[in-house]
């Protein structure tokens, strides 16, 4: 075969744009067919009370409704799933509280969903959720991490006394006591890692269609994953009975993983009604009804020798859960932990992780899932070491950095960097910054009344796990190749990365190739997408499914032309007679309906992949109003293998923006009561094109050693990696102009200016 130019490597742009720019994706909403019921959520204005829903019979009996559920329907169900449940370190077992689908008589968190409205309209529905007559007795509630852990804090849960949920620890307590005790200093930073909201643009959705089995369509970031736990968990039912359908999803960052309490009530609905039923969330709900982000506050101390060494790390984390458990969350915090000793060679780590219950909504995965959380802490606190043993961050770094020659590496957390030059690129990005002429710019910019300040932030994180990977490679009839597979898009660009795979082995452009995900008739398994997993776990999946197939058609070819199959090459979607004209095209293979037009691959994981880099920002800020402008951004990654250089670079950009969005702007506000105060985007910033800068993005790619491409996952490293590199900028220019020590995220103009004038919240 040729080298191909539409495969792996090349810089191919997204076959999947022209649909999405032009208005011609398939979302869930666009899949609700003409007639469908329309369901509306009743949820508690409350974030604790007992309650009685007091008319239930006249509601059912208003105009077009057609069913009502309640607690008291559903009380049957089992609880929404938990799938990461963890060992707690002073437990046998983790204690997890009943989520039900539908609240029976308390509510535990504003939102939380009481009653399930079907109607023939979506205004009929709405209008009987909002004639509900509801005794409401308010009971005590807590909403802040600290607040919930005070002696006397109102439970979230009788049996969880302090409201923790679980307590996990990571490394070696007494190691790290003796590292400490042989200490020449030792720095203690508290850091708040705040609450977001995932504001993916299309809100969740669901459609329940009836039939043998029931049809769900919903925007997940794996089908097979809703389905499984929805059916051994929830409903009780085989998976037979259930049929999930995903389509083209608007971004999901982790909080689309896992079941929702509306797709159960939706599959219930169509089932006793016989109609399609349809529930679509507005903004507003998203922010109520579905899982926050991050959310935890963190005690860290870093012990440095006289040489400026660390010798040990301990950290103890306090982590809000919310009211219930949700898909992942205890998972993100206890594996986050493992990551905490980052680039560095620190000897000795002791970690303490405490979930904690409050009356709020839960939390789960969110772009990064821990990883992010476990950078920020350890780039944070290098940083505030730096500042007081009086060394420029980078000369810290470079003292401490784990080197290229001790690969692999094992951290103080059981963790095996395989391979990396975190030195390397520390380097390199500093010199694409032009870090040594900063000074010159923090003067002309101070000659302007604004001062300036340049962070860095080396980060690691791992993925490329989760178990393995399925997919099915088949030719069509007139020649073209359709590729099923269990990972799931949500605007990644996963039909153009795996095309160029099978690009590369059938020789087909890569508009006759197309990519199906999400629909749980065309695969037995799928491990979804999360994690950065799909393309370091898909890619060699499909990479084996194509070789597989060419082989195949090699054999069924070498029939048609009495060729032995070892003298044969496939080219332009034929199989040709190496050296000669002779040949059969695909198409002409596919007339014979051969099972051999078809492969199967998959591929499991060995270890997990450890995407590295470094991220330097460059930021100015004006004193009078405290706002802050990102004058530069440079990032130098090493993600092992590149498969489409344009794809990951609009990954990293999408990436950097979320991690500058929280960094900057974003901020999740609940009263003491548990009232949340940024329920829609007139109270919540999210980052907007004029809150980000040009970026400069090279990769250092040096393959990872336990993957068979080399490849390490790239999904996550901008989140990773921007939000350390911004606040370690603004640190730095609050430091070196005002001697301000920390400031916490979201640092916005007005808890800058607070800062710079020293003024209290």
């Amino acid at each position: 075969m040729l080298p191909s130019k539409f495969g792996v490597g090349q810089p191919h742009v997204r076959v999947e744009d022209p649909s999405l720019l032009t208005g011609h994706g398939r979302f869930t909403a666009d899949a609700i067919p003409a007639g469908a019921l329309r369901a509306v959520v009743a949820r508690s204005p409350h974030a604790h009370a007992r309650f009685r829903l007091n008319n239930i019979g006249a509601v059912r009996e208003m105009p077009g409704v057609r069913l009502v559920l309640t607690g008291a329907d559903t009380k049957e169900l089992g609880s929404m799933p938990c799938a990461g449940v963890i060992k707690p370190s002073n437990e046998e077992r983790m204690w997890l509280p009943h989520y039900p689908v539908l609240c029976l008589d308390v509510v535990r968190c504003v939102g939380d969903a009481v009653a399930f409205v079907v109607a023939d309209t979506l205004a009929q529905a709405r209008d009987a959720a909002e004639a509900f007559e509801i005794d409401w007795e308010p009971l005590p509630s807590v909403a802040g991490l600290k607040a919930a852990t005070e002696p006397g804090a109102p439970l979230v849960w009788s049996e969880r006394s302090g409201n923790v949920a679980f307590t996990s620890e990571v490394g070696d307590a007494a190691a790290t006591d003796k590292a400490f005790s042989r200490a020449k200093r030792i720095v203690k930073l508290e850091i708040v890692n705040q609450r977001v909201v995932a504001n993916y643009m299309e809100t969740r959705a669901a459609l329940a269609e009836p039939g043998n089995p029931v049809t769900l369509t919903l925007g997940t970031q794996g089908s097979h994953t809703v389905r499984n736990s929805l059916c051994a968990k929830v409903l009780k039912i085989p998976n037979e009975q259930m049929r999930v359908v995903t389509g083209d999803v608007g971004g999901g960052f982790g909080t689309k993983l896992g079941p929702y309490r509306e797709y159960p009530l939706a599959f219930l609905a169509a089932k006793q009604l016989n109609k399609p039923v349809a529930w679509v969330s507005d903004r507003n709900e998203h922010f109520l009804g579905d899982a926050h982000g991050r959310d935890n506050v963190s005690f860290a101390e870093l012990a440095l020798d006289a040489n400026n060494k660390f010798l040990g790390l301990r950290v103890d984390t306090i982590a809000n859960m919310g009211a219930y458990l949700a898909f992942f969350g205890p998972f993100i915090v206890s594996n986050g932990a493992t990551m905490l000793p980052g680039t560095y060679d620190i000897p000795a780590m002791y970690a303490r992780a405490r979930g904690i219950y409050t009356h709020t909504q839960p939390v789960d995965a969110y772009r990064g899932a821990g990883r992010p959380e476990a950078a920020y802490l350890i780039e944070r606190l290098v940083d505030a070491a730096a500042h007081e043993a009086g060394v420029s961050p980078e000369e810290l770094r470079r003292i401490n950095l784990v080197s290229k020659s001790a690969m692999p590496y094992t951290t103080s957390t059981k963790r095996v960097y395989d391979s990396g030059d975190f030195s390397g690129h520390l380097n390199r990005a500093l010199e694409a910054a032009d870090a040594r002429n900063f000074e010159k710019r923090a003067k002309e910019a101070k000659q302007r009344g604004k001062v300036r300040g340049l962070g860095m932030a080396n980060y690691i994180e791992v993925c490329g796990g989760a178990g393995p990977e399925f997919a099915r490679l088949k030719i069509e009839q007139d020649g073209s190749a359709t590729l099923y597979i269990g990972t799931q898009t949500n605007g990644q660009g996963h039909l153009t990365a795996y095309s160029q795979f099978v690009a590369d082995e059938l020789d087909l452009p890569l508009d006759r190739i197309r990519v199906k995900q999400g629909d749980t008739a065309d695969l037995p398994a799928g491990g979804g997408t999360g994690g950065s997993r799909s393309l370091p776990t898909g890619g060699p999946t499909t990479k084996a499914a194509a070789q597989k197939l060419a082989l195949q058609l090699k054999e069924l070819a070498a029939r048609e032309l009495e060729a032995s199959a070892d003298k044969l090459e496939i080219v332009d979607g034929a199989v040709r007679v190496t050296g000669s004209n002779r040949l059969v095209t695909f198409a002409a293979l596919a007339a014979g309906n051969d099972p051999l037009l078809e492969a199967e691959g998959t591929f499991t994981p060995s270890a997990g992949t450890y995407p590295n880099g470094t991220h330097v920002c460059e930021v100015e800020i004006d004193p009078d109003t405290g706002e802050t402008e990102i004058a530069g951004y440079w990032v130098v990654d090493d993600f092992g293998f590149t498969v489409n250089p344009l794809l990951l670079e609009g990954q990293i950009h999408g990436g950097i923006g979320q991690g500058v969005g929280q960094a900057l702007l974003e901020n999740t506000v609940f009263d003491a009561d548990g009232q949340l105060l940024t329920a829609t985007l007139m109270d919540y910033a999210i980052p907007h094109a004029r809150d980000m800068s040009a970026i400069h993005f090279e990769t250092r790619n040096i393959p990872c050693t336990t993957h068979p491409l080399g490849m390490k996952g790239a999904g996550e490293a901008g989140t990773i990696g921007a939000c350390p590199a911004v606040m370690n900028a603004v640190g730095d220019a609050l430091h070196r102009n005002f001697g301000i020590r920390h400031i916490d995220m979201p640092a916005t103009p007005a808890r800058i200016w607070r800062a710079i004038h020293r003024e209290p919240r």
